[in-house]
């Protein structure tokens, strides 16, 4: 099984929303969304998905789900290659549907990853 790696991604302007995310969390939830990044790492996305750690949004962006209790984090990220990841950020789910404008986020924050990579940064 091919190893993975996440990384959050740093916008241009300095902002890692992703360890902003974290670090707006309650303790024991912000290690839980590590942990399940971890767990993830260790049986892959095909076992993650059977367990229901990771859903597909559209063609590009996925989300990982984490809960604790009652509180419901997601972190969404997309695939680079290989087995490289990108985290765009995460949020509080508060609805059982992930709401458009975190998908629309997500993918604004891929198209400028995208970007950069094109352009060599």
């Amino acid at each position: 099984m091919e190893k993975i790696t996440f990384e959050a991604y740093i916008r241009p302007n300095g902002h890692n929303e992703f360890r902003e995310f974290l670090s707006s969390l309650p303790d024991k939830d912000a290690r839980k969304v590590l942990y399940t990044l971890d767990a993830i790492s260790e049986v892959g996305i095909l076992d993650a998905a059977k367990m229901k750690w990771v859903k597909r949004l559209n063609d590009d962006l996925f989300e990982v789900r984490s809960k604790l209790g009652t509180n419901i984090q997601r972190v969404i990220y997309f695939h680079v290659v290989a087995g490289r990841y990108v985290i765009t950020h995460g949020f509080t789910k508060k609805s059982q549907k992930t709401p458009i404008t975190q998908i629309q986020h997500g993918e604004k924050i891929r198209q400028e990853f995208l970007q950069e990579l094109r352009e060599g940064k």
